[in-house]
């Protein structure tokens, strides 16, 4: 597949990405520290229902460009919007996932939901992941911390461990292999270091309460009751409740890496809200 270029920014950034189908447009924004080969499983069941599938990598991510900076949500919005724009997009669903989220909600922000028909939270982090006195239910400085620290001494042990815990695996070696973990790996260890570094800072810092009511198209958000990584109370529970027109469905045991752990409840879910 080509490459897009984003020349918004400081530096012009390639964006790797891959287009297929013919039918409306869904675009699926992964997950930290991944790439789009996170949604391998929904690129397969879009297509087979006669949606036109976009999957890009996130700068510093995957094939796309690793620049030094350009890691805050705004820039990274401005990615999507050069995809949407360049591939003459319309009627489209934008799908973020994990730290994916932050782009569905900075892009209405920053660009009005231009050409968003719908859109989609899954396992969000929106709309603020640190602990704060109005966000009691966050995760701790003393962790986030310790995540950054980690990244930065030893990024590669870290994020060997971080997987288990992203998927439950103990929990749901039913559902998922040893292999998922393995390729998990590979596709984290590959990515810029300095990019996982300041997109952790991003999402770990940016706070989008503020910014959940300019969400103005139909939302779906879906989020798992057992996520260990992104607290359910800090994240989609108070986004369903900030955003007008949303539909919000809990997965019973489902784990932050939900759309492998229970692909068939997420994606049915999806189908369901694209066909509405």
């Amino acid at each position: 597949m080509p490459f897009l270029i984003n020349e918004t920014g400081k530096d012009p950034v390639d964006l790797y990405y891959k287009d297929y189908g013919q039918g409306k447009p869904v675009i699926l924004i992964h997950g930290w520290p991944l790439s789009h080969q996170a949604w391998e499983g929904q690129m397969q069941t879009l297509l087979e229902a006669g949606y036109r599938v976009i999957a890009y990598d996130r700068r510093g991510f995957g094939l796309s460009s690793q620049p030094l900076e350009g890691y805050d949500y705004s820039a990274l919005a401005s990615d999507l919007r050069e995809i949407i724009l360049q591939l003459d997009l319309k009627d489209v669903t934008i799908v973020g996932f994990s730290m994916g989220g932050g782009e569905v909600v900075r892009y209405f922000t920053d660009y009005e939901g231009d050409r968003i028909s719908k859109a989609a939270l899954i396992g969000s982090i929106i709309p603020l992941v640190a602990q704060k006195p109005d966000n009691p239910d966050g995760v701790p400085a003393e962790m986030l911390d310790g995540i950054m620290d980690a990244l930065k001494s030893n990024r590669l042990s870290f994020l060997k461990d971080f997987h288990k815990n992203f998927y439950n695996y103990e929990s749901n070696t039913d559902r998922m292999s040893r292999a998922n973990l393995d390729y998990d790996f590979s596709i984290a260890s590959h990515a810029s270091p300095i990019a996982t570094i300041k997109c952790a800072e991003t999402w770990a810092g940016t706070d989008f309460r503020p910014e959940l009511k300019n969400v103005s198209a139909p939302t779906l958000i879906i989020h798992g009751d057992e996520d260990n990584i992104v607290p359910i109370k800090t994240s989609s529970d108070q986004a369903a409740k900030a955003i007008t027109a949303n539909e919000y469905h809990v997965i019973s045991g489902g784990p932050h890496g939900l759309i492998l752990t229970h692909r068939k409840e997420v994606d049915k879910l999806l189908l369901e809200f694209l066909e509405k």
